[in-house]
């Protein structure tokens, strides 16, 4: 293998380790969140906003996240933002202040928006035509990671020692455990030399960090992300309460949201095999129309839950990764890249952070979940309007 073709490999390693991290440590929440409310008193209804932190944190820090690598460069700045999402995870876990639980959650949610803006561009840089597939990856392991993250945290939770449980805060800080592996697996090929840094040097008469807001495209990518990503955490967050208040015990509860971040780890492979065949991309108008069957049915037909559970989680998967090769093919280049990731990301996890919050009060408000099966409609009737539009193949053109 020559070094170029080696060098590529131990890339591609990089990726998907730090994908790994992407998810799990937000990923544990959702399995958590009644423990959490039981110990602080409050409902779980109450606590949805402890899972829209990281998505509000993201659309306050994303549009920073273009500036800071022009600085230090894109894989210096995922080093950093590594390093970060260590030490907030460690901190979200210490019990004996309820401030940690919020701070922490603050932290890991800036380290996450900075390494969710770069990986995209990232991958577009180092990857070139390969970057569907590259992406399809990437988005799986988010997937794969999150269901890890769902799966550990009720076991190691519930796990006793003396004969007492060790409690949520040891099943939130265990979904932190591959940081170091992937900090020191990206510490390995961050330093490349002078022909990235050349690639990454900003240009002062393209200030594409503010041209990007102007641009059509990006706003339609920003609305396509954010309502996808509205769904996703929605049912994340969701389903173990909905699973809860209809009998299901921690095991089956358990299984249901690990098979749904499985699922969509498979759909995120499949995605970019589909668009392979579908250059304009029927593949990002069918799957809201989908999505909205499987809220509907997982609402309203419990009887098959876990049906609805494997098609909610394979449009989810495949979803998240048309949203990101999206960005990284209709931008035409790696810095452009950057700033349309971190301006798409910023306003669609602005639109994201409300889902779980709005669908959280509907239910507290009403007692069931028909009320809240609106917030996840209006979120569907936006991503298949993003996607409608986006089927003509535009791209980015950042005019002065």
């Amino acid at each position: 293998m020559s070094s170029p073709s080696r060098r590529l490999v131990w890339q591609f390693v990089a990726v998907f380790l730090v994908a790994l991290n992407m998810r799990m440590t937000i990923a544990g929440v959702g399995p958590l969140l009644n423990d959490i409310a039981d110990s602080r008193g409050v409902s779980a209804g109450a606590l949805g906003l402890l899972a829209s932190i990281p998505l509000l944190t993201w659309a306050a820090v994303s549009p920073l996240a273009h500036g800071i690598s022009a600085k230090l460069g894109m894989d210096r700045t995922v080093t950093v933002s590594l390093v970060v999402l260590a030490l907030g995870t460690i901190w979200r876990s210490l019990d004996f202040s309820t401030a940690n639980l919020w701070l922490g959650t603050v932290l890991i949610g800036a380290a996450l928006a900075v390494a969710n803006v770069l990986m995209p561009a990232i991958v577009k840089r180092d990857f070139g035509p390969r970057t569907p597939a590259v992406m399809g990856v990437y988005s799986a392991a988010l997937g794969g990671a999150a269901g890890i993250g769902t799966a550990i945290a009720i076991p190691v939770s519930r796990a006793e020692v003396a004969g007492a449980p060790l409690g949520w805060e040891a099943g939130l800080l265990a979904t932190g455990l591959t940081i170091p592996v992937a900090l020191v697996a990206w510490l390995l090929i961050a330093e490349r030399g002078g022909r990235r840094a050349a690639l990454e040097a900003p240009s002062p008469a393209a200030p594409v960090g503010r041209l990007v807001w102007r641009s059509k495209t990006a706003w339609l990518l920003a609305c396509y992300m954010g309502a996808q990503s509205t769904t996703f955490y929605i049912l994340a967050t969701w389903i173990a309460p909905i699973m809860f208040s209809r009998g299901a015990s921690a095991v089956v509860t358990s299984t249901g949201i690990t098979l749904f971040h499985i699922c969509g780890m498979v759909g995120s492979l499949v995605a970019p095999l589909l668009l392979r065949f579908d250059g304009r991309s029927l593949l990002q108008v069918a799957l809201p129309v989908i999505q909205l069957a499987g809220v509907i049915g997982l609402v309203l037909a419990p009887g098959a839950t876990f049906v609805w559970i494997v098609a909610l989680g394979l449009c989810c998967g495949a979803a998240l990764s048309v949203s990101l090769t999206l960005i990284a093919q209709r931008s035409p280049d790696a810095r452009t890249a950057t700033a349309v990731s971190g301006m798409s990301q910023a306003v669609g996890y602005s639109i994201a952070a409300l889902g779980p919050v709005l669908f959280g009060w509907a239910h507290d408000l009403s007692g069931g979940w028909a009320l809240p099966l609106v917030v996840s409609v209006a979120a569907l009737a936006l991503h298949l309007t993003a996607g409608w539009i986006l089927r003509d193949g535009r791209t980015v053109r950042l005019a002065p």
